[in-house]
């Protein structure tokens, strides 16, 4: 295992001073990263439907056209992450009709979980085409799906590949669960999501990774591509204890602090008290770890 550096008093400090100074909730804010992230790529694929219909792009001067782009209409749709606000194009004969939020469509949560997966990072474009053509299913052509396909896999890659922060304040580690096809059967796989916080409290995710195996092998290789991405420095690594990670962070940033997140451990202790009594408890651990010093814990 590699050696672990000492923390200095000055880097200790600068945690501590973060952590006082910005409200952090783990779970929530990997929820709200994730639903902006939805949002955005539901525009995209609003926007390449649009540009099909049309039969030119954005911007692009067609003589004697008779139909065009006429702005957009504000839509509030449900997720599972909460409600989003899509722009959703029109044009001026009011031919479009969209697919993928159909008019009158209030519900987007069934699509979420596809379209999360083709951010992962391991998912090749056939796998992206394939997510897609499930999305669409039989509403629309095969030509159809690949166009707009093809519009988004470059919005994808960029996002994979784009440069991050040098230092983040605190990243968080975690897992969600997804059904995954794999030679043609589906099972059920971890999507681990990092959650980045900056320096300045701001919250972007860092990247989806598809679960192979927890060791500190796989754990390496994606603290690597973090690293390679721009990221020199982690003050905190927060998770819940997932096989190899600490390990893992001693070999690429060894001046990290790790720490298990605050929800997790949480949950884990309410499972040692009876369900009558959680909802007390759960008030008193929050005044702890929400306490600015050591005494005033106590």
């Amino acid at each position: 295992m590699a050696k672990r550096e000492k923390i200095s008093e000055e880097r200790r400090k600068l945690i501590q001073e973060f952590i006082k100074s910005n409200d952090l909730k783990t779970t929530g804010d990997i929820q709200e990263a994730i639903k902006d992230l939805f949002k955005d790529t539901i525009q995209e694929m609003l926007n390449a439907e649009l540009t099909e219909h049309l039969g030119y792009e954005k911007n692009e001067y067609i003589e004697n056209n008779e139909n065009y782009r006429n702005g957009y209409s504000p839509k509030t749709v449900h997720s599972t992450e909460g409600d989003i606000t899509l722009n959703v194009p029109r044009d001026r004969q009011g031919t479009f009709d969209p697919i993928i939020v159909e008019k009158g469509q209030k519900d987007i949560s069934s699509i979420e979980e596809k379209i999360i997966r083709m951010y992962a990072r391991g998912m090749s474009n056939q796998n992206i085409y394939e997510e897609m053509q499930e999305l669409y299913g039989v509403k629309v052509s095969l030509d159809m799906v690949t166009a707009i396909t093809d519009k988004i896999i470059p919005e994808i890659r960029e996002w994979q590949k784009r440069q991050l922060e040098e230092q983040y304040a605190i990243v968080f580690v975690d897992a969600t669960y997804f059904n995954v096809k794999q030679d043609g059967i589906v099972v059920k796989k971890a999507v681990y999501i990092a959650l980045g916080v900056t320096m300045t409290g701001e919250k972007e995710i860092l990247g989806f990774y598809i679960g192979e195996s927890e060791s500190a092998k796989y754990w390496t290789s994606i603290l690597n591509e973090i690293k390679n991405r721009g990221v020199k420095d982690i003050l905190i690594m927060c998770s819940d204890g997932l096989k190899g990670l600490k390990e893992a962070i001693g070999a690429v940033y060894p001046m990290t602090e790790f720490q298990r997140c605050i929800v997790h451990m949480i949950r884990n202790t309410l499972q040692y008290v009876s369900y009558k009594d959680r909802k007390e408890l759960a008030q008193d651990l929050k005044q702890i770890y929400q306490a600015t010093t050591g005494r005033s814990r106590i």
